[in-house]
């Protein structure tokens, strides 16, 4: 187990298992020491996705928690990629929230994913990020997160 599942571990979190890409894509994509993941969506354990729009039918609070569920989603995607997540930093995430027109929190949703990677990778978890307001998103998602990451050999 690396250092940092065993800090999730410490946090009471675990890795989930990836899910099949819905549709032609692959969830990562190596360039030399840079990682490309795919978008991922707040998923429940129990299947399906956390829908609906923030500032109408969530709240700031609840899709932070979203954002929280992507980060350990991309923790997953990159030790995929990586095979190690000590060998893991993330570099650049861009949040995407499905947002009204008047909401204007979007940083403060995806801080639920960019606390989680300080958290669990300590300076190796700091990164560029930009936070976007969406009229919408697949499938109704609340939130969804890109990332790039770079992988030290």
């Amino acid at each position: 187990m690396s250092a940092v599942e065993a800090k999730l571990s410490e946090m009471g979190l675990a890795l989930p298992q990836l899910p099949t890409p819905m549709g032609n894509y692959v969830p990562w994509k190596r360039v030399g020491d840079l990682v490309y993941l795919s978008g991922q969506g707040p998923r429940k354990p129990e299947g399906g996705s956390h829908t609906g729009k923030v500032g109408a039918d969530v709240d700031t609070e609840t899709a932070y928690g979203h954002a929280k569920i992507i980060a350990l989603q991309l923790l997953a995607v990159a030790k995929q990629a990586a095979g190690d997540l000590d060998k893991v930093e993330f570099v650049k995430l861009l949040g995407m929230v499905n947002a009204t027109p008047e909401f204007g929190e979007q940083p403060k949703v995806i801080n639920g994913c960019s606390d989680l990677l300080v958290a669990a990778l300590g300076e190796r978890g700091r990164h560029a990020r930009s936070a976007v307001g969406m009229g919408s998103l697949p499938g109704n998602i609340t939130v969804e997160i890109e990332a790039i990451i770079r992988v030290h050999d």
